[in-house]
């Protein structure tokens, strides 16, 4: 006998055909796949590592309940992260709400550090939504990670029938398993993992078997797919905030891929290409902090055989410019750390003008705009090809003059920094 939900809710079917997937979705699986591969074999700091974490922790967790209505912002779910929030009892829900996907968050990445991983199961996702749920005010019919026996709805979409939501709850765990097993040979592992999760999240929001929390447990199980298939804990929090931050976007998106009957690859499509772009921003991100790295090291070398004052405030000036992003002017060198100043504190503005001039002539800062300095990192970046200037970004000095096999440490024959 046909189920009520073939009559209501004829999308509901199971299957991926991704024959009809446009070219743009598969080079931006190939594209996050190979990013995600970087990602984790990037080294970092430890203290770096951890900072990256939280940032991006935040951000997938502010968003997994922005997007629901918690008004709590990136630095106030920081903040709750660390254990540091105060709010008032008229808003301690919100940071309930928070701690609750952190909690969640957290179990998935122990379980996946411990090569204990969850199973893909009705009562997985059955705890997902258990998690999310607890410890907060919900109307009297629902029952947290429990099946709905009641009919609902959001934004005028109606979830699948009462009666059908334990038997397509059953299907989708186990078609998302067959999913993994029948995946083509070109997108195995973590690409097919990608299409699993964001499918995963669709077919929850469809389905919406829960009385409520249905869209935080889709993105967990987004986020628990992508984590167990390898991908960095990071980036397993981008999807999550790109919904977010396009969210008429989204639910635009979500609402066409029911009014079409079915049809997901502008859904994927449009998931794939945020979490690609998101991935860009991470891997730049990764990629300052590795380039500071090498850069710090490098300057402690550069000066390291010589230890006179003179040399030491050189090193100082430079590696206090090199925490800045911008340029700034010479008349606020001095101050840029409260080290660097009681090193000039005695000097007079002909000695930062002498290490000023050391500096430039060894490649280490440039000069700009003509009263502004900078810290040279270019000067590291061996093999990122050199550009043509820009017509208007006219930069006078050694630029890209000096590299590192040809800068050695000064010796007292140098003329340039001061006594």
């Amino acid at each position: 006998m046909p189920r009520t939900y073939e009559r209501t809710h004829p999308w509901l079917t199971f299957h991926l055909n991704l024959e009809s997937a446009p070219y743009e979705l598969w080079l931006l699986l190939g594209e996050a796949r190979s990013k995600c591969e970087h990602l984790a074999g990037a080294p970092l700091e430890p203290e770096t590592a951890k900072k990256l974490h939280l940032l991006y922790l935040a951000k997938g967790i502010q968003g997994t309940t922005a997007i629901e209505g918690n008004s709590l912002s990136e630095e106030q779910v920081s903040q709750a992260i660390q254990g540091a929030l105060k709010l008032p009892p008229s808003k301690e829900y919100l940071k309930r709400e928070v701690e609750n996907i952190l909690q969640a968050c957290n179990m998935l990445a122990d379980s996946v550090t411990a090569d204990k991983p969850t199973p893909l199961s009705v009562e997985t996702i059955r705890s997902f939504n258990k998690m999310v749920l607890a410890g907060l005010e919900v109307q009297p019919e629902v029952v947290p990670g429990q099946i709905r026996g009641h009919s609902v709805g959001v934004l005028g979409y109606r979830g699948a029938p009462a009666e059908d939501c334990a038997f397509l709850l059953e299907r989708l765990a186990d078609w998302l398993r067959e999913l993994d097993k029948k995946a083509p040979p070109a997108i195995t592992g973590t690409g097919m993992a990608m299409l699993r999760a964001v499918m995963a999240h669709l077919y929850i929001a469809w389905i919406h078997p829960f009385g409520d929390g249905n869209g935080r447990t889709a993105r967990l199980l987004e986020f628990a797919i992508l984590l167990q298939a390898g991908v960095p804990t990071p980036a397993a929090h981008l999807l999550s905030n790109h919904y977010n931050q396009t969210r008429s976007d989204y639910y635009r998106q979500l609402a066409y891929a029911s009014q079409s009957g079915g049809d997901v690859m502008p859904f994927l499509t449009y998931a794939m290409r945020g979490f690609v772009d998101d991935l860009r921003i991470q891997i730049e991100e990764v990629r300052r902090q590795q380039i500071d790295i090498v850069w710090r090291e490098f300057i402690y070398r550069f000066f390291r055989d010589d230890r006179s004052d003179a040399k030491h405030r050189c090193r100082d000036l430079v590696l206090a410019l090199s925490q800045k992003q911008e340029p700034v002017q010479i008349a606020e060198l001095t101050v840029l750390s409260s080290a660097l100043a009681n090193r000039y504190a005695k000097k007079t503005p002909k000695t930062l003008a002498r290490d000023i001039n050391f500096l430039r002539t060894k490649g280490l800062i440039e000069v700009v705009a003509g009263r502004k300095v900078r810290a040279n990192k270019a000067l590291i970046s061996a093999f990122l090809p050199r550009k043509a200037p820009q017509a208007k970004a006219k930069r006078p000095g050694p630029v890209g003059a000096v590299r590192p096999t040809t800068a050695v440490p000064p010796d007292d024959s140098e003329s340039g920094a001061a006594e």
